[in-house]
């Protein structure tokens, strides 16, 4: 091989990963707007299991109108055989925040018989968590698992509300999509939220949650919001 032609394919081989770094370059996420909480404001989804009924995840919000919110989650399901009830999951939860940072947490859980609690309060620049799956202080920024806040799909950890684990996550944004809530369509982003199983989640232009679905044991769960908040 000429040496000029050598000596220019070396050139390139040492330019090229340059320019291919150039062009791939990150871009800055723009963070959106989250929901403004409204007082007394309630999520209420009816919760299908395969189509049929589940139960319900409902949170309510309350607001001191100076930066204080709390949100109070009550999640109810269940199998039944007949009479018999096969399966159980309840959730339990409050929230406190502070000018948009969480700054408490307090969860039971009980599945099927299997009981769990979370305890967080803020201290200092970070948040103590003593629970079931974890102890120790995590950093203060971190969203817990409710799924109520839009932000939690810009970052790449979230706190278990069920474990107090904290979760890692991987989210892609799935393009916009037409839900349907108490008769009316509306236009909504699709997040999967990917962790210890993957999570689509729908949220309106208001950073609304409106919609979720999952499939855990082989059956698709679907969340049906009742009515606009």
């Amino acid at each position: 091989m000429p040496f000029m032609r050598l000596l220019l394919l070396v050139s390139m081989s040492f330019l090229m990963p340059l320019k291919i770094q150039a062009d791939t370059e990150a871009k800055p996420v723009i963070m959106p707007t989250p929901w403004s909480v409204a007082d007394g404001a309630t999520i209420n989804f009816d919760v299908l299991r395969g189509g049929s009924p589940f139960g319900s995840h409902k949170l309510n919000f309350s607001s001191d109108g100076a930066g204080g919110v709390t949100v109070t989650t009550d999640v109810d399901l269940k199998v039944k055989i007949g009479p018999i009830t096969a399966y159980r999951y309840e959730l339990d939860s409050i929230e406190q925040w502070s000018d948009g940072r969480l700054v408490a947490l307090n969860s039971r859980t009980n599945s099927n018989g299997k009981k769990k609690r979370v305890d967080v309060r803020r201290v200092g620049s970070g948040l103590d968590v003593d629970a079931t799956g974890f102890e120790g202080i995590v950093d203060a920024a971190m969203i817990p698992s409710s799924h109520w806040n839009l932000l939690q799909m810009y970052g790449d950890q979230m706190l278990s509300t069920e474990t107090g684990e904290v979760l890692d996550i991987n989210v892609e944004q799935l393009g916009r999509e037409i839900v349907v809530v108490g008769g009316a369509a509306l236009e909504a982003t699709r997040y999967r939220l990917s962790s210890e199983l993957a999570v689509d989640l729908w949220y309106d232009d208001q950073s609304r949650w409106v919609k979720m679905l999952f499939e855990a044991r082989g059956q698709s769960i679907e969340y049906i919001l009742n009515e606009l908040y």
